[in-house]
């Protein structure tokens, strides 16, 4: 497992686009959503390589593993990052359980998560969690989803968007 690090992003303003739970299925309609991207968070459950690669011909990626990436490829990818974009700090895992930082101390203002399958946008003690829900092969009668975050360090905006598959 590689440790956390940060990375950072210098613009002001940013439009970040959020997907988890892949599970091997780039679907044309997530491509579609990702388009106007100038970068791509993954929340794990990648199931492929190759799911990479198509969001890496859209925009960079910063990808963390799931539960169910196993093999070389996925013992490559951390099991989780923080990343500075626009004067935003954010926390990406897939299981929101695991989340073991304090967030305050860290001085992380959103936390992003995957795993359920299930879309979420909630605050809580000034931080903000989002889950994109899953862009993936359909579960149960969950909808098919990815995320949008708009990020100018003031302000953050996040918008769940329906693939309607």
């Amino acid at each position: 497992m590689q440790p956390t690090q940060i990375i950072l992003f210098e613009p002001d303003e940013m439009q970040v686009s959020v997907i988890s739970d892949t599970h091997g299925l780039l679907r044309p309609e997530a491509v579609d959503a990702l388009a106007d991207s100038e970068l791509i968070l993954h929340a794990g459950d990648i199931g492929k390589p190759e799911v990479l690669d198509g969001l890496r011909a859209i925009a960079p990626v910063i990808a963390v593993r799931g539960n169910n990436d196993k093999g070389s490829w996925a013992e490559a990818i951390s099991e989780h990052e923080t990343v500075e974009i626009a004067g935003v700090s954010l926390y990406l895992l897939h299981i929101l359980k695991d989340l073991t930082i304090d967030l305050q101390l860290a001085g992380i203002q959103v936390v992003i998560s995957g795993h359920s399958h299930k879309p979420l946008v909630e605050e809580h003690n000034g931080v903000l969690f989002l889950n994109p829900g899953s862009a993936g092969p359909r579960r149960f009668k969950l909808p098919v989803t990815l995320a949008h975050l708009h990020l100018n360090g003031t302000e953050i905006q996040a918008q769940i968007v329906d693939l309607n598959v």
